[in-house]
């Protein structure tokens, strides 16, 4: 029997309309559970691909990678950022000045992070183009008393840009006194993040005048930010008798980048038993095929088909399952990763409900980054074990012997 006539076999029982009714059942419940796991792992994946982009470039793009923090006493912030921007690992050396403090409105009271920024330095920083905080940053400058507020803050406070809102920044003195200001709203920013529950951006001119004892810092933005432990090292042994010392985002958001990463493997890993499951049920479908056409297989042997063209057959049957079903999964997968964000907002509007918010969720919108690699690997792992699982029943196939089985039909 030639070569391709197992092939053909293989095509017939796997995917001909005209085959096997118990064939062509299994073949489609096989490619379905096949597809619904690939398709599956490939969004998850994109999604958590997608956590991981928003807080590097949305939430770690805006608060410093490392904080160069000025003690009491004058330090030199200018001598420090000179040197700094030469830095090869650093990529932006900006002033900052960050207060806790109190925004009230009428009997409205919230708590917010006060950036005292210089604007016209920020604007080199491309995070800010990012989440569109050019225009904020822009209607900063134009009025040294006034701030932009993050829009979830604004919205707690019921204030609009143009409306006046007092802050109040504890002082550090003995009488604890606070310093008042009475700033005007220049404009709201919005980056669909946690911080908009809590930002306050103000003129550097203007944090210095509420916080008169502290010194100026300098926020430093790294090409790699994972370097940013080992430089924090190496800036408290070379800064620290200049008045500085020195913090890294990883103690205040390195807890929620661990928990993305993490939940990125076990919820990839969960969703990969799916795709064993449904490549398991090849391995059945193609053991009942097997049993079910025993006679069948038996008279091909006895017209002179060898053991090698009935193992061909049955794994091109697995092969052609695997391949229908991961490339259907594939389609199904991309296309959900492309449109998982649309979908979700269309089911908020429809159901009146918001699944993220920003003060429970670092962002609050569903965001996807379809990475191919990913695609690519979760394409090759399925048509690998599909391959896998045919083996075993084709083998179990090419093993029959004629005589056994058709002494008893």
């Amino acid at each position: 029997m030639a070569g391709h006539y197992s092939l053909w076999l293989g095509w017939r029982h796997a995917l001909g309309r005209k085959g096997p009714a118990l064939s062509v059942f299994l073949a489609r419940t096989s490619m379905a559970g096949l597809a619904l796991g690939v398709g599956l792992l490939i969004c998850v994946l994109a999604v958590m691909s997608g956590f991981d982009r928003e807080l590097r470039q949305r939430i770690l793009g805006l608060v410093p990678h490392v904080s160069l923090i000025a003690g009491h006493g004058g330090a030199d912030w200018q001598q420090a950022r000179a040197a700094l921007s030469l830095h090869p690992e650093v990529a932006h050396a900006t002033p900052v000045l960050q207060l806790s403090g109190m925004l009230v409105r009428g009997s409205e009271a919230a708590p917010g992070l006060l950036y005292g920024l210089d604007p016209e330095v920020e604007k080199q920083v491309a995070a800010w183009v990012e989440v569109g905080g050019l225009p904020a940053l822009t209607a900063l400058g134009r009025d040294p008393e006034s701030v932009v507020l993050g829009s979830a803050l604004a919205e707690r406070l019921k204030l609009a840009a143009g409306d006046r809102v007092t802050v109040l920044v504890p002082g550090d003195g003995p009488a604890r006194s606070a310093e008042v200001a009475r700033l005007t709203v220049a404009a709201l920013l919005h980056t669909g993040t946690e911080l908009d529950q809590r930002l306050a951006l103000v003129n550097l001119a203007q944090a210095r005048a509420l916080a008169p004892g502290r010194g100026v810092g300098l926020r430093l933005l790294l090409h790699d930010l994972f370097a940013a432990p080992r430089l924090v090292s190496e800036l408290n042994l070379q800064w620290q008798g200049e008045g500085f010392y020195s913090s890294d985002w990883t103690r205040h958001q390195g807890n929620l980048y661990s928990a993305i990463q993490l939940s990125r493997r076990l919820v990839g890993m969960m969703v990969a038993i799916v795709i064993a499951v449904a490549v398991f049920n090849v391995v059945a479908a193609l053991v009942l095929v097997v049993n079910d056409k025993q006679g069948e297989i038996a008279i091909l042997r006895s017209q002179g088909a060898t053991s090698g063209d009935i193992l061909l057959s049955f794994v091109t049957f697995g092969l052609l399952v695997g391949a229908l079903g991961t490339g259907l999964g594939v389609a199904l997968g991309v296309a959900l990763a492309l449109g998982i964000g649309d979908l979700v907002q269309w089911a908020e509007r429809l159901l009146g409900v918001h699944f993220l918010r920003s003060d429970i969720y670092p962002v609050s919108f569903v965001p996807s980054d379809l990475r191919w690699l990913d695609v690519g690997r979760v394409a090759a792992t399925a048509l690998l074990l599909s391959a896998l699982a045919a083996v075993y029943p084709a083998w179990r196939a090419a093993r029959l012997l004629p005589a056994e089985v058709l002494r008893y039909d």
